[in-house]
């Protein structure tokens, strides 16, 4: 049988705790992890996307067997098209990639996009959204979530990491927000934490996989 799910993950080494895109625990059948080396979060959180070596990503996308194909790292959204292109089965590069869709209900000031790195995050990234670019806001860098992931830490303390971000959120929202939209595929663990401090519908790349294979995601992570 196959995965449910392939996931292109990075290559890193900090707890992929459940929620995480690239945790097993996440979903309700077997997925299949395919690390690509050398995919380092230096070398693809870039504000030139262009430059980033896309060929071991074409390559795992070739070798994916799951149902469904998706990314550890929403900043390969501008490779969605080309990456999609190879192969037949539904491609997620980003919950970024929601923003078509979302835009026919909510406009730009009304979406809050939480990204991993704000000023690595641009208008390219966005593609056909970019008019939401002004929505962006990112984690500090002092934030204990993204120190581990920076750092590629084997340690991570998830109620620090919860409270933060929820903390966070809620200093970001103004009343114009309508809709939350994480990037970054580690932060739907928190989900609820971040939902309960803004009272925000929100999605996230577990949202899209559920999307185009239902069933996938295990209830309590959606």
């Amino acid at each position: 049988m196959a995965p449910s799910v392939s996931i292109l993950q990075l290559d890193t080494g900090f707890p992929r705790v459940s929620g995480d895109v690239a945790c097993p625990e996440t979903y309700m059948e077997a997925v299949d992890v395919i690390r690509v080396r050398a995919a380092t979060v230096s070398r693809i959180v870039s504000h030139k996307p262009q430059d980033i070596d896309i060929a071991p990503f074409e390559q795992a996308v070739q070798a994916a067997k799951g149902d469904v194909i998706v990314t550890s790292c929403g900043f390969l959204s501008y490779w969605q098209d080309h990456l999609a292109a190879l192969t037949s089965k539904p491609f997620v590069s980003s919950a970024l990639t929601a923003l078509p869709r979302l835009s026919e209900a909510h406009a730009p000031g009304e979406v809050l996009i939480l990204t991993f790195d704000e000023d690595s995050l641009t208008p390219a990234h966005l593609g056909a959204a970019r008019a939401y670019a002004p929505g962006i806001v990112g984690l500090p860098k002092k934030m204990h979530l993204r120190q581990v992931i920076a750092s590629d830490s084997a340690m991570l303390d998830t109620d620090r990491a919860r409270d933060e971000l929820a903390a966070f959120i809620a200093s970001e929202q103004t009343p114009n927000h309508r809709h939350l939209l994480l990037e970054c595929t580690n932060l739907p663990p928190y989900k609820s934490a971040l939902r309960s401090a803004t009272g925000l519908e929100v999605t996230d790349i577990l949202t899209l996989i559920e999307d185009a294979r239902p069933g996938t995601v295990r209830p309590d992570h959606l």
